[in-house]
């Protein structure tokens, strides 16, 4: 398990983007981010002590709650990409963590994600607190991400707004 963290996103290792994962839009389908997106996840949460040894041994995961996906710039076949993740806050059952998923050469921004992911006890399927040794893990990663700035597009959220709309009301334009 890793105790010394970047004071920067963590990085993921470059992936490339399949042919099969091409739509009849030509580019990227939406799912294959949540998979090139997840993978990167893998990763960090594997150096935090939470890959499937875990699973087995503790008899414990992590299962995402919410995420949230903005598409900026598409993408196409053979891309070389990689995801960052950025610690934006965490609890003693929940992480929340910010991704980006940029062009590995060129670096500029295909995707974003956001998600809060919940720490699972197998045996029961009931979110429950993370061990000790997790939870000085995630402590360390929140520590080297304390002076980051919060992401400009976590937070976001889905809506219409009609003009001269102050409220929220389904259906109604004003």
């Amino acid at each position: 398990m890793r105790a010394d963290w970047d004071k920067a996103p963590v990085e993921s290792e470059v992936m490339t983007v399949r042919d099969d994962w091409i739509d009849y839009n030509g580019h990227l389908n939406m799912a294959y981010y949540n998979v090139l997106f997840d993978t990167a996840v893998d990763q960090v949460f594997e150096q935090l002590g939470l890959g499937p040894e875990y699973v087995k041994t503790r008899q414990a995961s992590f299962f995402t709650a919410e995420v949230h996906v903005c598409y900026v710039r598409e993408i196409s076949a053979g891309t070389p990409v990689v995801s960052t993740l950025q610690l934006v806050d965490f609890d003693d059952k929940r992480a929340h963590f910010y991704q980006e998923l940029r062009h590995a050469e060129e670096n500029w921004l295909s995707a974003t994600s956001e998600q809060m992911s919940l720490h699972v006890d197998m045996a029961i399927k009931k979110v429950a607190p993370w061990p000790e040794d997790i939870l000085r893990n995630i402590e360390a990663l929140a520590e080297a991400h304390r002076h980051l700035p919060r992401p400009e597009r976590a937070g976001r959220h889905i809506e219409i707004r009609k003009k001269g709309q102050t409220g929220s009301t389904p259906g109604k334009s004003q």
